[in-house]
């Protein structure tokens, strides 16, 4: 389950500069200094300054949890499963006329979709093990949701198969995807996603100009980036609106867990007034 908080800036203190009463502000998963190496990269957003460490469970400030039971430290933990939306665009860079292979259609994944659509890709294929996912839709999502809105043009379950999924792309394809993006982070799914754009994972095949990426984050910088992302938004151009399939109170909230887990729905809006 994700939430997404904003608030408005009431006051600041002294020494704040960049912030005023008035501006609208959310929390965001990692930090931009704009002073590292990195925050000054055209091409990365690893901050040396407020990078996110998973790993670290404590507070930076001054290296303690702020939990405890019986005497015991709780460990923070902080993780998200971002909105895939960057990645293509940011990363795979689609050109307009080509090709994608988007592996994995929940949210995640049909915002990879969504950022091959703004691309303008021609070919959006996208494969998941999910049956309801792609019979839900190939007609409509769940009488909710045109798939054509995400872009997706093919619809592949590798269980429908007898041979690997890769090999039916590059058959459907003429020699694979031109991009090709996974959203799971199975091994089994990697490779076969890399497969899709060129078969068979061999050190050869790099020869053919193929290029295997990771992300972080969507290769976002927070500050500098986010806004453009909801000029996006305003202008229409990235609709999010039709991912929000259902919308439930506080009190059933179980059940958009079981909507999440059937593959049912993209995201849910829980109401805390209902």
């Amino acid at each position: 389950m994700k939430g997404v908080f904003i608030g408005i800036v009431e006051s600041v203190g002294e020494g704040v500069t960049e912030l005023k009463p008035g501006d609208h502000v959310l929390p965001v998963f990692t930090g931009e200094c704009g002073e590292c190496a990195h925050c000054k990269s055209e091409e990365s957003n690893m901050c040396d300054l407020l990078r996110i460490n998973t790993d670290r469970g404590v507070m930076l400030a001054d290296g303690k949890s702020r939990f405890s039971i019986k005497g015991q430290p709780i460990y923070h933990i902080v993780d998200t499963s971002t909105f895939r939306f960057g990645a293509t665009v940011n990363v795979a860079k689609p050109k307009r006329g080509q090709s994608v292979a988007v592996f994995e259609l929940g949210a995640v994944g049909l915002a990879a979709c969504e950022g091959a659509r703004v691309s303008g890709a021609s070919r959006i294929i996208g494969i998941d093990l999910n049956p309801n996912r792609c019979i839900s839709l190939t007609l409509s999502y769940f009488s909710l949701i045109s798939a054509k809105k995400f872009g997706c043009t093919e619809f592949l379950n590798p269980k429908d198969y007898d041979r690997p999924v890769q090999q039916v792309i590059a058959e459907l394809t003429n020699g694979g995807v031109d991009r090709s993006v996974e959203c799971t982070g199975h091994n089994y799914a990697m490779i076969s996603a890399f497969e899709s754009a060129v078969f068979k994972t061999h050190p050869m095949n790099f020869l053919n100009e193929k290029t295997r990426k990771g992300t972080f984050y969507e290769n976002y910088k927070p500050r500098s980036d986010i806004p453009r992302v909801v000029e996006l938004y305003m202008k229409k151009e990235l609709e999010l609106d039709k991912f929000c399939t259902h919308r439930v109170s506080f009190k059933d909230i179980n059940k958009a867990f079981d909507l999440m887990l059937s593959g049912q729905g993209i995201r849910c809006i829980i109401s805390m007034e209902d």
